[in-house]
């Protein structure tokens, strides 16, 4: 997980940014299906620009009805900038399709 360290959310890592590291790292998956429902958005709508809790929904609904489980499956939401901005960097024909607001997750605090 060290080099996941470089992913640019600020010169200190914050708890808030280890936390999602951690999340990131055991739940590569979630990375993997916002990427595809993002460019699923871009295909169809290359101009649109969209808030990342759309998708989290998305994936929280999709996981509900196909899942036969008692176990929560969690997409916690304090984690969307950390997605929305990691997304953006390591993807570039995902570049600037999320809406972001001043975050933690962000280079300059």
């Amino acid at each position: 997980m060290e080099d996941q360290l470089e992913l640019g959310f600020g010169k200190q890592i914050g708890t808030m940014e280890k936390k999602f590291l951690k999340y990131h790292a055991d739940n590569p998956s979630v990375y993997d299906s916002l990427v595809h429902l993002a460019r699923e958005v871009r295909s169809r709508k290359p101009d649109r620009v969209i808030g990342i809790q759309m998708l989290f929904e998305v994936l929280r609904w999709n996981y509900y009805i196909s899942v036969n489980s008692t176990d929560e499956y969690k997409f916690p939401n304090e984690f969307a900038a950390g997605y929305s901005r990691l997304i953006m960097k390591n993807e570039p024909d995902l570049s600037g399709i999320f809406r972001t607001n001043k975050s933690e997750f962000d280079d300059e605090r």
